[in-house]
């Protein structure tokens, strides 16, 4: 059993939790809590670490034989400063981190995606995943400097989805958009100049939404590059929503006219 927040992986996953520098480099991170943990996929998980009082409990001991996955005992005390949450769930575990390439959003024969540029919150990437996977979608493609898909807020948000939703880092955003073009996918961009209200489209083909910065909403130059501009109404004295609520409507209307 861990009993000293000086041991080497105690350091180690603090490290993973702080630091996207230090998951990007080992190309793995953590997750906390029962939910994420068994849900994980067992070819990604490494290690799982487990509170002394946690692993006291049956269901917590079967569900270990069932991952046949290596696994480390921790003192309360040590898990709770390893722990990136006020008030621990008791389970965690070191998680390889999935690579992405733009065909891997591709696979579908009428795709529906998601490109966020700059996208700053990790709830709201996290919020977007999970609604994402709710509403059918393929893929999410993000700007470099947007929000970490491992980081551990986004992690929790998804509630799961980061293990099924494939999230591309886009290096050139002009670029891969000229690729989602030439393959057929029709670009749409929320924004506040937006003539179509967003129910107006036709959604029924390969399609993407462009959605921006919290503060700021798309550049101008992304902007320019969506084949429409569409606009949610807005009541009251309203100009934008939330951008995890703005996506959630616009994917949800896909999977409506879909289905």
């Amino acid at each position: 059993m861990i009993t000293s927040t000086k041991n080497q992986q105690i350091k180690e996953i603090q490290q993973l939790q702080k630091k996207a520098k230090a998951r990007l480099q080992q190309r793995v991170f953590v997750v906390e809590g029962p939910k994420m943990v068994w849900e994980a996929p067992r070819d990604w998980l490494i290690k799982i670490y487990v509170s002394e009082s946690l692993l006291l409990q049956e269901e917590v001991q079967q569900g270990l034989r069932q991952r046949d996955c290596p696994y480390e005992a921790v003192s309360d005390a040590v898990f709770k400063a390893a722990s990136d949450t006020q008030t621990p769930q008791g389970i965690m575990a070191l998680v390889r981190m999935p690579s992405y390439s733009l065909a891997d959003c591709l696979n579908a024969e009428h795709p529906h995606l998601l490109v966020l540029e700059n996208i700053q919150d990790p709830g709201n990437l996290g919020t977007m995943l999970r609604t994402g996977e709710g509403a059918g979608i393929d893929g999410v493609i993000i700007t470099r400097n947007s929000a970490d898909p491992f980081h551990p807020k986004t992690l929790r948000s998804t509630m799961g989805s980061v293990y099924r939703v494939p999230v591309f880092v886009s290096e050139d955003l002009n670029e891969d958009i000229q690729k989602l073009k030439s393959h057929g996918i029709s670009l749409y961009a929320a924004h506040l100049k937006g003539r179509a209200s967003y129910g107006e489209p036709d959604y029924t083909k390969g399609t993407a939404f462009l959605i921006g910065n919290e503060g700021n909403g798309l550049t101008e130059e992304t902007a320019s590059l969506a084949d429409c501009l569409i606009r949610i109404p807005m009541e009251g004295s309203v100009e934008s929503l939330n951008a995890a609520i703005a996506a959630a409507l616009l994917m949800y209307e896909v999977h409506r006219q879909r289905h």
